[in-house]
């Protein structure tokens, strides 16, 4: 099959061979953010892929997005330093108005504004979306915002978020997912009023936070779409997201299994090669084969998307098998390399740890799964 997007590939992938292993291992060690990555993507255009021509964008779809992440991960690299402007931007495309759009678009293209930050989760909800407390009460020509939020990856190198809040009360309204609005929140402003970013040390390099709302304001004018009705804005996006994250885990696994490959045909032990055996062959194949089935159900998620369907089916399944290929084939190149898979040089131990993030954020397996009961299968609602 032709790809309509190899050239978008070719240079992108030529782009990550200025940033090499060793750039991502000192940033890893450092827990310190990209900078020049995400400068370089943003001077290419990569960063403003999906944003309309008349912004100053390239304009181009999903799959577009998804292969430019995907080339990301195939490198070695990681996209989550800015994956989040691509996911985010549905909503402020979607739903935001003219006046948003002109005011914040084209900024974001040239690369002067950041939308990195989705403040969405909170330590008491977890996936639980409606069940968030943090509550922006109107007054006057301003929303006055109180509550916290966790797991805010790059707030400290954003200067724009997508923040969900509550603004009617959850008794007082019919559903639970009413009443929560969505507004585009100028971090720089807040920073010091209000705003307070505290950094979490995880496991892997991933810039993640949590945020507290000490009656922060936000100008009214920055509400997107409707007041009371920001979930269902937000899940609108939540199909490009889990694509464009099903992307990412693809080129982590395209590059597990390349380094596994060469390492296996290489490394020699008891006078022949370590691929020769099959305990050391067959697992590498098995996770080709999970990968590429795992990367069709990515193209046809894709396909549906652009064709304009609402494919949560396999947006999701998509997301869950290639988070699972991913995951196998760092099992694989562990194995494999051996001690050697645990040394940093070989970058095979921080890829490792990366790729088992897939399976909890920013959907976990077991959430896809009961989607997939209820909705695919007709079985009854478990929570």
């Amino acid at each position: 099959m032709i790809d309509r997007h190899q050239d978008i590939r070719d240079a992108v992938a030529r782009l990550c061979a200025d940033f090499p292993g060793d750039y991502w291992r000192r940033l890893d060690a450092a827990r310190a953010y990209p900078s020049e990555f995400v400068d370089a993507l943003t001077a290419q255009g990569y960063l403003a892929a999906l944003i309309p021509e008349e912004y100053g964008g390239i304009g181009l779809g999903l799959s577009a997005g998804a292969a430019i992440l995907e080339e990301i991960h195939r490198a070695g690299g990681n996209a989550g330093a800015c994956h989040a402007q691509m996911y985010t931007m549905g909503t402020l495309l979607r739903h935001g108005s003219d006046a948003q759009k002109a005011r914040y678009l084209s900024g974001i293209a040239r690369g002067d504004l950041r939308l990195q930050a989705f403040g969405v989760t909170e330590p008491g909800s977890g996936t639980n979306t409606p069940a968030i407390k943090t509550f922006a009460r109107r007054a006057g020509d301003r929303y006055i915002v109180n509550g916290q939020k966790i797991w805010t990856s790059r707030a400290e190198y954003s200067d724009l978020m997508i923040l969900l809040a509550r603004t009617t009360p959850a008794d007082q309204v019919a559903r639970r997912t009413d009443g929560l609005s969505v507004f585009i929140l100028d971090m720089k402003a807040a920073l010091g009023n209000g705003l307070r970013i505290s950094p979490i040390r995880t496991m892997m390099n991933h810039a993640t936070c949590e945020v507290f709302f000490d009656d922060v304001e936000i100008p009214a004018e920055n509400l997107i779409g409707e007041e009371g009705r920001g979930f269902r804005y937000i899940m609108s996006g939540m199909n490009a997201e889990r694509i464009l994250i099903a992307a990412e885990c693809i080129g982590d696994a395209k590059w597990l299994i390349e380094k596994a490959s060469a390492y296996a045909k290489e490394r020699e032990v008891f006078g022949r090669p370590i691929g020769q055996n099959q305990g050391i062959a067959f697992p590498i194949a098995q996770a080709y084969a999970r990968m590429r089935a795992a990367e069709l159900m990515v193209q046809d998620a894709v396909r549906r998307y652009e064709a304009g369907e609402n494919p949560g089916a396999e947006a999701n399944m998509a997301k869950m098998l290639a988070a699972e290929a991913s995951w196998e084939a760092a099992e694989a190149a562990v194995q494999t390399h051996g001690g050697f898979g645990f040394a940093e040089e070989y970058d095979i131990e921080r890829k490792f740890r990366e790729t088992r993030l897939y399976q909890v954020a920013p959907i976990s397996t077991n959430l896809i799964l009961s989607y997939i009961a209820e909705h695919v299968l007709g079985l009854p609602r478990s929570y």
